[in-house]
């Protein structure tokens, strides 16, 4: 059976989109682990299923695979490519759509420029929703990696992200410490890292350990999560531009109880097709 799929990534982090609603395909955990492989299948750090909607008011249900097969709830950049594959697909010719995932409903705005804008929901900071073990909520929490303490803000955009202030993201372990802390017994269904550098209050540099991935070249609600961290500390205004190493993202929050936008880039790489 030959399975068409579309290469797409937003500023690096990168994506096989499969659609699901001119063609029937079911992909067992192995195989979804063997297409993302880099060396023996097409390479990426997520899988997106774009499926028939699963309301009236939808236009598309979306799936997210990371690369090692785990189904998960939410992925910025991989919302903007799959609003944006949706559209040039031909499936709507309406800029303005809507989806749902794991995390609930995402709406997009696609731009002349071909950029695409997603509300990305509520920020969720109580630790039972995040999940994070925790009796009580607050803005920073300590957490102890080989006897030194750092300070984490932990929230929800959907999905679980800790966020690690830095003075310099250039010499920050990212892979010891992010994949420390992603997998501690704190975080039921582990949890994704950012290292954020401040430049001033409305920049910041950023990168992220991803769990069940690594470090991506970029992270959308990763990007969100540590621009509403920034935000409650203080340290940022909105809107912030969260500049990753291909590039930037723009994000807004106008706090308590305000959901956060997004806007960025969503590139097609190629299109192809693979047999299974």
């Amino acid at each position: 059976m030959l399975i068409n799929f579309t290469k797409m990534h937003g500023l690096g982090n990168d994506f096989v989109v499969i659609d699901l609603i001119s063609q029937a395909v079911h992909l067992r955990t192995a195989q979804i682990r063997r297409i993302a492989d880099r060396h023996l299948g097409i390479g990426c750090d997520q899988i997106l299923f774009i499926e028939p909607p699963t309301r009236t008011t939808a236009d598309f249900y979306l799936r997210i695979f990371n690369a090692n097969g785990d189904e998960v709830e939410q992925c910025g950049n991989g919302a903007r490519c799959a609003a944006r594959f949706f559209y040039d697909m031909g499936f709507s010719n309406n800029p303005a759509l809507e989806a749902d995932c794991l995390a609930g409903p995402l709406s997009f705005v696609i731009d002349d420029q071909g950029e695409v804008t997603v509300n990305m929901g509520i920020p969720t900071f109580h630790p039972n929703e995040i999940p994070f073990i925790s009796k009580t909520e607050a803005l920073q929490y300590p957490i102890t990696v080989e006897n030194a303490e750092h300070n984490i803000s932990v929230l929800s955009m959907g999905n679980p992200h800790a966020v690690i202030e830095v003075p310099d993201i250039a010499l920050a372990p990212i892979k010891k410490l992010g994949s420390f802390i992603s997998k501690h017994s704190y975080f039921p269904k582990e949890t994704n890292v950012g290292f954020m550098q401040l430049i001033d209050k409305n920049q910041i540099y950023l990168r992220v350990y991803e769990r069940g991935v690594g470090e991506t070249f970029a992270c959308g609600s990763g990007a969100c999560a540590a621009v509403v961290a920034g935000i409650r500390l203080g340290l940022l205004s909105s809107p912030v531009s969260v500049v990753f190493s291909k590039g930037r993202l723009q994000i807004a929050w106008a706090g308590f109880n305000a959901p956060v936008m997004m806007t960025g880039p969503a590139t097609r790489v190629f299109i192809g097709r693979f047999r299974l």
